[in-house]
C-alpha cells in the first residue's frame, strides 16, 4: 500500500518507499551481484569442507599407493559434498575410504553432519561406531594384528576422540538451532499475545466510543430532528416548510448513519456494515446547498465496497468543506474511471459571500487521506490559481 503526493497543511504522509523485505535483501546482497549472503556463505563453507577433505588425503598419499585406497579416498571425499542432503549415505560412503585410505577428515565431516541433523538417532550411533573402527583398526589387517595391546589402547582412545569430537559439535549446533527455533516461537507468542492485548484495548475504547456517539450526539440530532418537525407542523409558509423538511430528513439520515456505526463499533468488526455509495452521490448532490457540476467517465459497472464507500464520503466531506469555507462557490467534480483505478476530483471556486464561521477541526482531510492510505491509493489537496481549492484522490479498483 502507498499514498503518493499526499499533501495537506499539518499533515505529512510519505509515499511508498522501499519495504522491510526490499531493505533486507538489498543488504543481503553482495559483491556477487545477485547472489545473496547467505548463499555465499554456505558455498563458502561447502567449498572449504571439500578442500580440507581433499588436502587431508592428497598431502599424505604415500608413492606406492593402491589404486583402490585412492578411489575409496577419492569417493569419501565426493560424501562430503552430498553430506547435507543424505547424511547417514555420506557416513556411509567415507567410512571405507577411511578404514583403507587416508580420508580421515572426511569421516569426521560426515559423522558431524549426521549428528546435527540427527541429533542422538541409531543412525548417529552407527556412524560413531564406524569411524571409530575405522579409527582402531589398521588397514592392512595383518598390521593391526601385530600391534601391541599398548597401541591397540591408544587407537581405541584415539578412536574415541576423532568419532565423538563431530558428534559434540553436531550436537551443539543442533541444540543451538533448536534453541533458536524455541526462542523464535516464544517471540511469536508473545507478539500474538502483544496482538491480543491491543485488540482487548481497542475493544474496549470502539465500546467507549459508541457510549458518548450515541448518549451525546445521537441526543443533539433527535433534538434537531424533533425541532424541525415542530416546526413543520407549525409554520404556514412554504419556504419555511421545506427548509424543515429538509432539516428533518437529513436529521433521519444522520441518525441512521450513527446507529449503524454505532453498532460497528460495539461489535468490534473489521467489516464497516452497510455504506453510503457512489450510486447515492445524487440525492447527496440535491441535498447539499453547493452549485455542483458533476462528470462521471468510465465508471465501472461493478465497484468495490471499500471504493463506492470511499468515493461517497470524498465527495461528501468536499462539498461539506465548500459549504462551510467557500459559501456560494461553485464545486466540479469529476469522477473516472481508467486504468485499474477510480480517480476522484472535486475542484472549487473561491468564496463567492461572507457566511457564518462553522467549527471545523480539520479532521475531515486528514480522515481521507488515511482511507486512502489503507485502500492503497492516494490523496493530495492543493490551491488553485483563482483562489479556490482541489481535491484530488485515487483508489484502486483491485482490492
Amino acid at each position: 500500500m502507498s499514498t503518493e503526493g499526499l499533501s495537506i497543511p499539518g499533515i505529512s504522509i510519505a509515499g511508498s518507499g522501499p519495504s522491510a523485505a526490499d531493505r533486507v535483501r538489498r543488504r543481503g546482497l553482495s559483491a556477487f551481484g545477485s547472489l545473496p549472503r547467505p548463499a555465499v556463505v554456505m558455498f563458502a563453507i561447502e567449498a572449504a569442507a571439500v578442500i580440507l577433505a581433499v588436502l587431508d588425503v592428497w598431502l599424505v598419499i604415500p608413492e606406492k599407493a593402491q589404486p583402490y585406497s585412492i578411489y575409496l579416498s577419492g569417493a569419501a571425499c565426493l560424501a562430503v559434498v552430498f553430506r547435507r542432503k543424505f547424511p547417514f549415505l555420506a557416513v556411509l560412503v567415507a567410512v571405507p575410504g577411511f578404514l583403507a585410505g587416508w580420508a580421515q577428515l572426511a569421516s569426521m565431516i560426515t559423522l558431524g553432519m549426521l549428528a546435527t541433523r540427527r541429533q542422538l538417532h541409531w543412525q548417529t550411533w552407527v556412524g560413531a561406531a564406524l569411524v571409530w573402527t575405522c579409527r582402531f583398526v589398521q588397514w592392512p589387517l595383518e598390521d593391526f594384528v601385530q600391534l601391541s595391546w599398548r597401541e591397540h589402547i591408544l587407537d581405541g582412545i584415539y578412536g574415541v576422540l576423532v568419532a565423538g569430537m563431530p558428534i559434540a559439535i553436531g550436537m551443539l549446533i543442533g541444540a543451538r538451532t533448536e534453541v533458536a527455533n524455541k526462542l523464535a516461537e516464544l517471540a511469536t507468542s508473545r507478539d500474538r499475545e502483544r496482538r491480543f492485548h491491543a485488540d482487548a484495548v481497542r475493544a474496549e475504547e470502539r465500546a467507549r466510543l459508541a457510549r458518548e456517539m450515541h448518549d451525546v450526539v445521537s441526543h443533539q440530532i433527535t433534538l434537531i430532528a424533533m425541532q424541525a418537525g415542530a416546526l413543520q407542523a407549525q409554520t404556514t409558509d412554504e419556504r419555511s416548510l421545506e427548509t424543515a423538511q429538509v432539516i428533518r430528513g437529513l436529521s433521519k439520515r444522520t441518525l441512521e448513519e450513527l446507529r449503524s456505526l454505532v453498532s460497528v463499533l460495539r461489535a468490534g468488526s473489521e467489516d464497516d456494515g452497510p455504506r453510503p455509495g457512489i450510486n447515492e452521490l445524487d440525492r447527496l448532490i440535491r441535498t447539499s446547498d453547493v452549485p455542483v457540476h458533476l462528470t462521471v467517465e468510465h465508471l465501472p459497472d461493478a465497484l468495490p465496497n471499500q471504493v463506492s464507500a470511499a468515493a461517497y464520503r470524498t465527495v461528501q466531506e468536499c462539498l461539506t468543506n465548500v459549504h462551510k469555507h467557500a459559501p456560494g462557490a461553485t464545486a466540479t467534480i469529476r469522477i473516472q474511471g481508467e486504468h485499474g483505478a477510480l480517480k476522484i476530483e472535486v475542484r472549487n471556486e473561491r468564496a463567492r459571500r461572507t457566511g457564518e464561521s462553522l467549527p471545523s477541526g480539520g479532521h475531515g482531510l486528514t480522515g481521507l487521506a488515511e482511507r486512502a492510505r489503507l485502500l492503497g491509493g492516494s490523496f493530495e489537496t492543493s490551491g488553485t490559481e483563482d483562489g479556490g481549492f482541489r481535491v484530488r484522490a485515487r483508489y484502486p479498483l483491485s482490492l
